[in-house]
């Protein structure tokens, strides 16, 4: 027992003398080189990525922080395959017949490779042309939902209803971004048609305007909620425009507070909030009896 154990120590020592110390300067080093890297690629977007007169700084740190994920995630991945190549030379492998192999199952996977292919070149026009970052909130035709990542093959929604919905590039035909450099209140109120419309008129810009004041609202307000137009004039009600530009994703807060302030100034003005009625006449047929 002894003698084998001695045998093996013996051959074991030479291999892990050579090679051993290799694989693990090879680790130690793709480490390394992965760590150097990223704080590369996150300087040189830091400095390279610069702000336009429509990209807001919080727009323009969006850009950044998905190229510089992306970019790190791809140099990650080629320093990790370059290091389990010459760990796997190193254990005495053939590297060649490796690839060749590789070579082979790709050709005979092509047909399928050529939908990976199409994702990836849609993803590197959508990160190219800014269409979206992470951190947006955008719809894509039937999905939509807050970008939580962007690959070069995918982007991953969640939605409102905390459902995540991943979606090739490839399969991205139409992008609506709700939050890239501003956002909108659009919001229809309909009020009764014996309303004095220039007293509601008065009374939606106050709301409005106290709105964009208040210390809460404020830093999320552009542009105050003020009224637009009559929009329609409707069965029960006459329904006015309110428009009022905020911080991107913040429309969506901004109407809620407004849309409960109306409800209290309507209140405490007298202005009605009509609900559809519908009125019925009923003749009525007096029959004469005679005997």
């Amino acid at each position: 027992m002894k003698e084998k154990l001695i045998s093996y120590l013996e051959n074991i020592l030479p291999w892990a003398l050579e090679h051993g110390v290799k694989i693990i300067f090879i680790i130690i080093g793709s480490f390394i080189l992965n760590k150097i890297a990223n704080r590369f690629i996150e300087k040189v977007v830091r400095i390279t990525i610069t702000a336009d007169q429509l990209t807001s700084k919080d727009g323009e740190k969006k850009r950044e922080d998905t190229l510089i994920k992306i970019f790190s995630t791809s140099s990650t991945i080629l320093i990790l395959t370059i290091a389990t190549l010459m760990i796997l030379g190193e254990i005495g492998l053939m590297i060649g017949p490796i690839l060749a192999g590789a070579g082979i199952v790709g050709l005979a996977f092509g047909f399928g490779g050529q939908y990976l292919i199409r994702d990836i070149i849609a993803g590197l026009f959508i990160i190219i042309e800014n269409q979206y970052r992470i951190g947006d909130v955008v719809s894509f035709g039937t999905i939509g939902g807050l970008v939580e990542d962007i690959s070069l093959r995918m982007t991953t929604l969640r939605d409102m209803d905390g459902t995540v919905h991943h979606v090739p590039h490839g399969e991205i035909k139409t992008v609506s971004n709700m939050s890239k450099v501003f956002s909108r209140v659009n919001l229809n109120v309909g009020v009764s048609y014996s309303a004095d419309l220039d007293h509601v008129i008065n009374v939606v810009n106050k709301i409005g305007n106290d709105l964009a004041n208040d210390e809460k609202w404020k830093d999320f307000i552009i542009k105050a909620p003020q009224f637009l137009r009559v929009d329609k004039l409707g069965d029960s009600a006459i329904d006015i425009k309110i428009v009022g530009d905020t911080l991107p994703i913040k429309q969506w807060d901004v109407t809620g507070e407004l849309r409960k302030r109306i409800k209290i100034g309507f209140d405490k003005e007298g202005i009605e909030i009509p609900f559809p009625q519908r009125v019925i006449h009923q003749a009525t047929k007096i029959a004469t009896l005679q005997e």
